[in-house]
């Protein structure tokens, strides 16, 4: 069994790798006595589908969410924008959505909170620079002074974790999320702002205003889309939010996702090339 145990283990990240039938013992419930010590002064990162399932629980649109509950961070390595969940003011930095009983949105708790104390990292490796880069995905273990869940002799696999905390569609959901942040083609972060941040910041966290931006301008005029995909975007957000990524990753330039109506692209060269013209 891989077993790490505090007793032997510096706390934190632990600096192994694990597979899917890596095994750990792990509980967590009313019956720990630390059981929601974890809800302060945790830096959590939310993902697309965390903002999704959380803004339908609220019963809020994303730039509700996003404004009441959220507070905006840049990505160090890329420049891209990230969304962390907003902690309370008092002195322990409280979770918004802690209670006497526990997680008020336990069902639909940020992907983080569903992991832990498994996390899930990518890397992105090219040994061969004439060869496309390979994305690998592996699993780390958390150890933290005040968790006593990992004393408890429950065991689990990876995988039988994952399952019973359903993070299996977090993952399919928030994959090209993840693999953005490992692109090459993401903005120079030396640039600043740019519209390719502005349009990730769309994409990938207010999908009610990515919705509209698809179905009231003239995107549909400009990119080819087929009748079927345009009623799902309306009627489902998890598909709504599918598209997104697929218009993150093309204007991101990590994959030729979409598909320009015919004169669109020629249109545009157009338009850059008068603009760059000197003026007389």
């Amino acid at each position: 069994m891989e077993e790490n145990s505090k007793s032997d283990q510096q706390y934190g990240v632990q600096p192994v790798q694990l597979t899917g039938k890596s095994r750990f013992c792990f509980n967590c419930g009313p019956e720990v006595e630390c059981f929601t010590k974890c809800c302060h002064g945790m830096e959590i990162i939310l993902a697309p589908y965390d903002i999704l399932r959380l803004k339908k629980r609220l019963g809020l649109t994303s730039p509700e969410f996003l404004l009441n509950y959220t507070i905006p961070k840049q990505h160090e390595e890329s420049s891209l924008p990230l969304v962390l969940l907003k902690m309370g003011d008092d002195e322990e930095k409280t979770c918004s959505f802690l209670t006497e009983k526990g997680c008020s949105v336990y069902e639909d708790r940020p992907s983080i909170c569903r992991y832990y104390p498994i996390g899930l990292a990518t890397l992105k490796s090219q040994p061969d620079p004439e060869k496309e880069a390979a994305e690998e995905r592996f699993f780390f273990q958390i150890l933290e002074e005040h968790c006593l869940g990992h004393n408890e002799k429950k065991e689990w696999t990876v995988d039988e974790w994952r399952r019973d905390q359903g993070a299996d569609k977090d993952d399919e959901m928030n994959e090209d999320w993840q693999a953005a942040f490992l692109s090459r083609t993401v903005p120079d972060k030396e640039r600043g702002e740019t519209q390719r941040q502005t349009l990730f910041y769309m994409t990938c966290y207010d999908l009610d205003t990515f919705r509209r931006f698809v179905l009231e301008s003239s995107f549909l005029q400009k990119f080819d889309v087929d009748d079927e995909t345009v009623e799902k975007i309306r009627e489902d957000e998890d598909e709504l939010l599918r598209f997104a990524m697929r218009y993150m990753k093309y204007v991101m330039m990590m994959e030729e996702t979409m598909k320009p109506k015919g004169g669109v692209v020629e249109e545009w060269r157009e338009k850059k090339a008068a603009e760059n013209e000197p003026k007389s």
